[in-house]
This record gives structure tokens, sequence and C-alpha cells, in this order.
């Protein structure tokens, strides 16, 4: 089984300061570590490496610096990394990074991938779900429990919302998207941190030849098939 987790580097929210000229988080005004959800992502995949076997592989794209979060999964029990970089990556949004996104992980066939529900410094909670459209493969958002996988398919727990808990059955390949409720990451090995130092992680940019030019921009209304959605009058 291979797992994808996507992480996101972000500055240490404890210690960041905020660019009220701007309106944004100065990111350099802080350390950088992994994003807090998507190291409860990262111990969900560790888990499942131990349960059954699987192989963990890291993803994120960030600048060159992003590197040391890699290292830091690698060390926490990551068999691999990926870093997708560049200049042109730089003010994203969601959708951009999530098209990015899933033209990676279009490149190899994983079984599972995990993310973590948002960002501490976006706030959004929308990449996991956008990838996951556009890879056309099933998700769920808020599981804060994987109860079983096998057989082609998984089996998770949804946070408690409105006073309901879901258990959601969906076949693989799919995207999980997870609470901090999962679990808390692992401390790393002096020997898996003292390996982390050598690793090398392959980088990935996009083709500097191709070029995408905007023809026509209109809304996009989303009918997900087999949803019947019913609307009564009350009065």
């Amino acid at each position: 089984m291979k797992i994808l987790v996507l992480i996101k580097e972000v500055p240490d929210m404890e210690k960041v300061r905020f660019d009220s000229r701007r309106g944004v988080v100065d990111r350099f005004s802080a350390p950088a570590e992994i994003n807090p959800f998507d190291e409860s992502a990262l111990q969900a995949a560790l888990e499942l490496k131990e349960r059954c076997g699987a192989s963990v592989c890291v993803l994120t794209m960030e600048p060159p610096q992003a590197k040391r979060s890699l290292q830091d999964a690698y060390a926490r029990g990551a068999d691999e990394g990926i870093l997708i970089t560049d200049r042109a990556f730089g003010g994203s949004d969601t959708m951009a990074t999530s098209r990015t996104l899933a033209a990676a992980v279009q490149q190899e066939d994983y079984d599972l991938i995990l993310c973590g529900e948002k960002s501490v410094d976006g706030d959004m909670a929308q990449v996991g779900a956008e990838t996951a459209e556009l890879l056309g493969i099933p998700h769920a958002y808020y599981a804060d429990s994987i109860e079983e996988v096998g057989d082609g398919s998984i089996r998770v727990g949804i946070e408690n919302i409105c006073g309901d808990r879901q258990v959601l059955l969906m076949k693989l390949p799919a995207l999980v998207s997870v609470t901090k409720n999962i679990g808390k990451l692992r401390l790393p090995s002096v020997k898996r941190k003292l390996e982390s130092i050598a690793k090398e992680f392959p980088e990935a940019a996009p083709d500097p030849s191709a070029q995408v030019r905007i023809k026509e921009i209109s809304p996009y209304i989303h009918e997900p098939s087999g949803v019947r959605m019913v609307v009564s009058n009350t009065t």
C-alpha cells in the first residue's frame, strides 16, 4: 500500500507577526515548521505503515528551504519526500495549489492520500477537497479515526458535527483530510534524525516551455452526480 501525505510548511504561529499594512502573515518573522494539522496526517500514515506495511511519502509545494520539513518528516518515519518548487508558484491561491498538487500526485499510483483539514496560516480548508476533485477520487473531511483499510476500501470516522458522528466507507484510491484528534506526531529517533541530514529528496518544477493562457472566465456550478437535493417549503 502506498500512502502520500500532503504537507505545508508554515511559520510558528505563536511567534509570527502580522503585517497589518498588507493584511497578511509575515512568514519571515518566525521559524518554519510542518503545519500542525499535517503533522496529524503524517502520524495517521505512520500508524498505517505499522499496521499494514505501507510505504509513506510526503509531498510539499514550497520554496527550496522547505527541504527541512521533508527532513523532519523523514526523521519521524516517512520513507520518501518530494519537493515541488518554482518561483512561479509564489502567491498561488488554493485552486492553483490544488492543481499543482494533483498534477504531481498523478505521476505515481497512490492508494491513499492524507492531509490536514486546513493550514494554520491560511485557515481555508479547501486544498484537500479541491485536489481530490481534480483527481476524480472520493474524499472525506474532518476524519478523526481510520477504522479499517483493506480490500480496496477504507473506513473512516468523521468528527462529531452538529451532534452526529458519521462513519464513511470509500473505495481506494481516496483522499482523507484529518483533524488533530486523529493523533499527535511522534518524536523522531536520534538515528533517523541523523540520517535525515544526508537524505536526498527529488525536486519537481513545471515545464518552462508550457504556457497557460486564460481564454474565458465564467461561473462554476458543481452538480455532483448521484446526489439529489430536495427543497421543502415550510411556510
